[in-house]
């Protein structure tokens, strides 16, 4: 007889903030999957897990540097053994700080690359061993335009999404074939955040017009990615407003 645990399917997500990682754990919880979402700070999480238990989903907030190694370990442990298999896995780390290369630090340069990047690895590759031993899986990184072209003055930003475009088509060729579907999903425009509105005004008032990405259409997507057939996998998905300049 099945355990608990083993009737359960989970959606990990690693960067739940307030937007498209909330987004897409509320999108994957409505389906009936347990939400476990990550943040440095686990208190900062409690309002998005409240709301998905609200609506009647099971939610579950960790606080987990996803740049160690041992934090990484311990929550893929703590999850598969606690909570149920991980079926989807969402890398959502972005670490967007601009600034001119004649002014970069090293010490910013190797953070950022560490953050949205390293970390993609180390959570990924962690999720990829247990997904192989049942022989499927869903494993989405959040990438941007900065993975496909650099622009002045984002020399370390696009440096580590180039880095994590990179480590999702190695690891669609090489886990594919095992029944795990990887994805890449290029978000490039504003999205409806409360930093956009804050500090671009004029741009968030594309909002009006359909100008900027709502964070759950952006999620529905996510779910798309996981729910299609292995006949017809995507693996790279470019979201953008119709207005965006691409």
């Amino acid at each position: 007889m099945a355990s608990e645990t083993e009737n359960k399917k989970v959606v990990l997500v690693i960067g739940a903030g307030d937007a498209t990682g909330g987004a897409i754990a509320r999108r994957f919880a409505r389906e009936g999957y347990v939400a476990c979402v990550t943040r440095r700070s686990a208190d900062k999480l409690q309002p998005l897990v409240d709301a998905i238990r609200a609506d009647g989903g099971e939610a579950h907030g960790f606080g987990s540097d996803a740049r160690k190694e041992e934090d990484v370990a311990e929550l893929v442990e703590t999850i598969e053994r606690d909570i149920g298999p991980i079926e989807a896995f969402v890398f959502n780390i972005g670490a967007n700080v601009p600034c001119s290369i004649l002014e970069e630090t090293a010490r910013k340069y190797f953070k950022i690359w560490e953050m949205a990047c390293f970390s993609g690895f180390l959570t990924s590759q962690a999720v990829a061993k247990r997904m192989v031993t049942r022989g499927r899986g869903t494993i989405l990184f959040t990438g941007a335009t900065a993975g496909l072209r650099g622009a002045a003055g984002f020399a370390a930003f696009a440096g580590a999404k180039h880095g994590i475009r990179a480590l999702a088509q190695s690891m669609a060729r090489e886990l594919g074939p095992r029944n795990i579907h990887v994805a890449h999903v290029v978000v490039d425009g504003a999205i409806d955040t409360e930093f956009i509105r804050e500090s671009f005004p004029e741009r968030y008032a594309l909002k009006d017009h359909d100008g900027i990405l709502a964070p759950e259409h952006i999620a529905e997507n996510y779910w798309y990615l996981h729910s299609q057939p292995r006949d017809a996998w995507t693996f790279e998905l470019d979201l953008r407003p119709w207005m965006e300049k691409w």
